[in-house]
């Protein structure tokens, strides 16, 4: 059953594939012609219907109407939930490297003033300057 449950679930990654293939081809570099282009996307549209209306007719065969409808909302929520996980990814990406430029740009603010300080106090102590300051002869 669980293999059947596996089978099924990559039928449905086939059939939403088919669907979407076309806006990826679209942006694509070395699409084709307008005529060939539409073509494939027909054809993937009706694979697609076919394969996912014989589907609907096994499962409501075997386990009727109101399993079909159960099977459609956690197609649903499945999907749902992956697109919140990617935007949380997508957003935790974009935090991490809003830190790292913040954090890094404090860092070489950090050095940067360091290295002047250091600079700054080598020419007072040749020049004797900071000796006359604290009182040192």
């Amino acid at each position: 059953m669980q293999d059947l449950g596996k089978d099924i679930g990559k039928l449905f990654d086939a059939i939403d594939v088919l669907r979407n293939d076309h806006n990826k081809k679209k942006r694509g570099v070395f699409a084709g012609s307008e005529n060939e282009e539409a073509m494939d996307t027909f054809i993937n549209k009706k694979k697609a219907e076919d394969m996912e209306n014989e589907l609907r007719q096994i499962i409501m065969e075997t386990r009727g109407y109101e399993a079909w409808q159960e099977l459609l909302r956690l197609r649903v929520e499945i999907r749902r939930k992956r697109k919140e996980a990617e935007r949380e990814r997508m957003l935790a990406r974009q935090k991490f490297w809003e830190n790292l430029w913040l954090y890094g740009g404090v860092f070489v603010i950090l050095v940067g003033i360091a290295v002047i300080l250091f600079f700054v106090g080598t020419a007072l102590v040749a020049s004797g300057t900071f000796d006359r300051w604290f009182g040192r002869s």
